[in-house]
């Protein structure tokens, strides 16, 4: 009997070992897909961050074109601030260029007082003239053809002579202050 255990407990250590290498073999071989399955869950991650994180650099040019154009803009306006800063000033001024015009045109018929009056208001005339011209104001001209983008036509009558669209009348000066219009012309245009 101790032959027949003998002989049974070989052939367990025997069958053991067997079951022992097919155990690990099937262990090695369920290993293989999850290692598998992991690298293919990593590479996965990988490319998920990968572009989360183009976004995000892409997010990040744009940000930074976006505030450098308004740093642009901003620079802009502060230039055209800063240039037409004299500009309401400028346009507080016109009534008493306007006055002083209508002032010019008053005939005084050799009365020696108005004669005298006339000069000096000339004179103011020719000095805020010359101001207005230092600083970019200028008158806008009339004796070309009607121009909406500086004119403003206050009515249309026939006149004889004039082709159509001239300015026969000027019923209010107008002014441009550097490249704006201070103040339209008001006019009268031939039909």
């Amino acid at each position: 009997m101790s032959h027949k255990f003998k002989e049974h407990g070989d052939k367990n250590a025997a069958c053991d070992s067997e079951e022992k290498e097919v155990c690990e073999q099937r262990a090695s071989e369920a290993s293989e897909p999850q290692e598998a399955q992991t690298c293919d869950d990593t590479d996965a991650q990988i490319q998920k961050l990968q572009n989360e994180l183009s976004e995000i650099t892409d997010k990040f040019y744009r940000a930074n074109a976006d505030f450098e154009n308004l740093k642009k803009r901003l620079e802009k306006e502060k230039d055209s601030a800063v240039a037409y800063a004299s500009e309401s000033f400028a346009k507080d001024l016109l009534p008493i260029i306007d006055a002083l015009e209508e002032a010019a045109k008053i005939d005084v018929e050799g009365n020696e007082l108005a004669d005298k009056i006339e000069v000096g208001v000339k004179q103011c005339l020719s000095l805020f003239t010359k101001t207005f011209e230092k600083y970019g104001i200028v008158p806008i001209a009339t004796d070309a053809g009607f121009d909406p983008s500086v004119h403003n036509a206050i009515s249309m009558i026939e006149a004889e002579g004039a082709k159509k669209g001239d300015i026969v009348q000027v019923y209010q000066k107008g002014y441009m202050y550097k490249q704006r219009v201070l103040r339209a012309a008001m006019v009268v245009v031939a039909k």
